[in-house]
């Protein structure tokens, strides 16, 4: 019997992109559509073994099964062939799959809803379903092959291109990035080196370009926190700052820089930051006050009390 597809089940037209970055061997897909929560259905990776974005009418299994077989050591082509020969609806459905030495094949059904079309280029591969118009793939691999930086970065380019060029023919509303490591260490929760989703907004891309720069504000905190554990206190302090710069609204970040300073033997300089952040939120006073009890600020009970004391200063 005919595989009959249900469209408010499996509609999930879009655009996207699979990559491989040469130098650092990262993996990813960046993708956005016009369906809610596009990010737990299109794009698939895993660190060593490749990426996957399974989109239009949707088989979601494409992406788990293929990242078994490229596990297998399949070859990104091989893994694409054995996917659509195996899938009695592949004319609707769009597919790309990238593996870990940058190899990449794509397949877009003849039946996908127009405009739709693909193109691969050097170890990515752009794909789109459902557009307003057919300039929007080949936007997407100008501005991607035109891009410099983290791969991260480069990807969402691609999206914003694609975007600019009038995107999917219904509108805008979720988007994700995805980006793994390009050898896995045996520690799956630091291969997933980005996992940034937008569910429902009336600017996916945009918030997801702006959770990305939120993402590198903290990898700078976490840098700070590795220095201070090497009693770098010069680089840790570098490295908040930076923080801070890049995310000036984010308290939390101007909190821990704070503790920092005052765990340093600094708290004449950390004083003015409790002060700010006090004073926007006295809620920050309460927990500056729980710390010393489970040991995350070290001072003496004077120099705490100068602390607290930001809060009326």
């Amino acid at each position: 019997m005919k595989k009959q597809i249900n469209p408010l089940r499996d509609l999930v037209h879009t655009y996207s992109i699979v990559a491989r970055d040469s130098s650092t061997g990262e993996m990813g897909v960046a993708v956005e559509s016009h369906w809610f929560s596009v990010g737990s259905i299109v794009p698939w990776a895993e660190a060593g073994v490749g990426a996957i974005a399974t989109q239009s009418l949707v088989n979601v299994s494409f992406g788990p099964r293929g990242l078994e077989l490229l596990r297998q050591g399949k070859a990104a082509p091989t893994v694409l062939k054995e996917l659509i020969a195996a899938d009695d609806a592949a004319e609707v459905r769009q597919l790309a799959v990238i593996d870990s030495g940058g190899t990449v094949a794509t397949h877009t059904g003849r039946r996908c809803i127009p405009e739709a079309g693909h193109r691969l280029g050097d170890q990515y591969s752009v794909q789109a379903n459902l557009m307003l118009n057919d300039s929007v793939w080949p936007a997407m691999a100008q501005a991607f092959e035109q891009s410099e930086g983290p791969l991260a970065e480069r990807m969402v380019v691609a999206l914003e291109a694609a975007q600019a060029a009038d995107g999917d023919i219904r509108g805008k509303q979720s988007a994700a990035l995805l980006v793994v490591r390009g050898q896995a260490t045996g520690r799956p929760w630091a291969d997933r080196l980005i996992d940034l989703r937008v569910e429902d907004h009336p600017e996916p891309v945009q918030e997801l370009k702006r959770l990305l720069h939120l993402f590198r504000a903290y990898e700078y905190m976490n840098e700070g926190d590795v220095a201070l554990e090497r009693n770098d206190v010069a680089g840790a302090l570098t490295a908040y700052r930076t923080a801070e710069a890049m995310a000036p609204d984010n308290l939390e970040m101007k909190f821990w820089h704070a503790v920092s300073l005052a765990n340093s033997n600094m708290v004449g300089a950390a004083l003015p930051l409790f002060k700010e952040i006090f004073a926007q939120d006295g809620q920050w006073a309460v927990l500056a006050s729980r710390l010393p009890q489970a040991g995350l600020l070290d001072v003496n009970q004077d120099e705490l009390e100068r602390i607290l004391a930001q809060q009326q200063a």
